[in-house]
């Protein structure tokens, strides 16, 4: 079974002035794929919250995906602490739904979200939008299994 832990980056949903419907949204679909969610979590826009939980998460399981905070606002800076949590980037995923987000809307573009390895666990940034966060997740989602199976060690093809 794989696992996931959905965390949702947004000071005003931490804050309980908006509920979260991008969160759900992800887990109903990583469900669906075949994910026992393990964790979900909702943490304020702040660098040192979100690396906590990522390092944390990545111990219980596969994937760890955030959704929000990946935008030019002065208070997205989830990517940053993606990147300063994971021992290795993967471009080609964020690119991939950049490039199929991009179909749909020029703003795909805006989206900073990055993925990246720590350990044995694939962390994945999405967009807050629950539209965007969902198509994202779409545009990679029958990719996710090979690379959570390479990480594991199994690397036979």
């Amino acid at each position: 079974m794989k696992t996931a832990a959905v965390l949702t980056i947004s000071d005003s949903s931490f804050q309980g002035k908006r509920e979260d419907i991008s969160g759900p949204t992800i887990v109903r679909q990583l469900e669906a794929a075949g994910f026992q969610i393990i964790k979900t979590i909702t943490v304020p826009d702040e660098r040192v919250h979100i690396q906590k939980q990522l390092i944390e998460c990545s111990r219980q399981a596969q994937l760890v995906v955030t959704v929000g905070g990946t935008g030019v606002a002065a208070r997205d800076v989830t990517p940053e602490a993606t990147m300063a949590v994971a021992e290795k980037l993967v471009p080609g995923i964020a690119e991939k739904m950049r490039t199929e987000g991009a179909k749909k809307t020029p703003f795909a573009a805006l989206s900073r979200g990055v993925c990246g390895i720590r350990g044995k666990a694939l962390l994945l940034n999405l967009p807050g939008s629950p539209t965007a966060a969902g198509e994202s997740l779409q545009a990679v989602l029958d990719i996710l299994p090979h690379a959570l199976e390479l990480l594991t060690g199994n690397t036979e093809h």
